[in-house]
């Protein structure tokens, strides 16, 4: 039972006596909960940022990096590059923003609405990077099957054999494959953690609505 509980606990022992004070401690206990809960939403979304970061630094010194920085790729990898920096840093901005907000907050009605948005925020953060690892993935097979001269070469004596469609498909289904792989892990990732946070938040709004009736 953590100290929120036990709050409760002694508020509907003595709601007949202390109501109102009782009432506004609780309030004040769910509002430095959720506060505590967003920031922690940011600080993890900066600390992932970091990680992919430093990752993908790491791996440029591989031979597969080496290997399509020698491709014509800025053309397409740029541009996404900036996007995803872009809307990341936007991201950083809204969680700020929102923890911001309800650290501030004076009402629950107010309260309740700030964490329904700080769960908008983290679920379409979650689709962003989802959707964003996808069309790199596509870019970057794209920029393989056109320039990969190893592939192309594999492409076509695989069509000269009449085995186009087989190479074609084999080779996408094992790409398809890996990053289903990739993407169950950081969907796993994000349930653990950003799911639990969101969890907490979702117990906090319950709590105020029990509040306001």
């Amino acid at each position: 039972m953590d100290e929120l509980d036990l709050l409760k606990k002694h508020w509907k022992q003595q709601e007949n006596s202390f109501p109102k004070v009782s009432g506004d401690q609780i309030y004040k206990m769910i509002l430095k909960r959720s506060s505590s809960i967003v920031k922690w939403i940011f600080i993890i979304s900066l600390l992932e940022f970091a990680l992919w970061t430093c990752i993908s630094l790491f791996l440029n010194d591989s031979e597969n990096a080496k290997r399509f920085d020698n491709m014509d790729s800025d053309y397409l990898i740029v541009p996404l590059s900036i996007l995803g920096y872009i809307v990341l840093a936007y991201f950083f901005f809204l969680f700020y923003r929102n923890y911001r907000k309800i650290s501030v907050t004076d009402s629950a009605k107010v309260l309740m609405e700030n964490i329904l948005k700080t769960r908008r925020t983290v679920k379409n953060y979650v689709v962003f990077n989802l959707s964003f690892m996808a069309i790199t993935f596509i870019a970057v097979l794209y920029i393989e099957f056109d320039q990969d001269k190893a592939l192309i070469s594999k492409a076509q004596t695989a069509a000269a054999n009449g085995e186009a469609f087989m190479f074609y498909a084999t080779t996408i289904l094992i790409i398809a494959a890996a990053f289903a792989i990739f993407a169950a892990i950081l969907l796993l990732f994000y349930w653990l953690i950003y799911g639990l946070l969101l969890r907490q938040l979702n117990r906090n709004y319950k709590e105020l609505k029990k509040l306001e009736m």
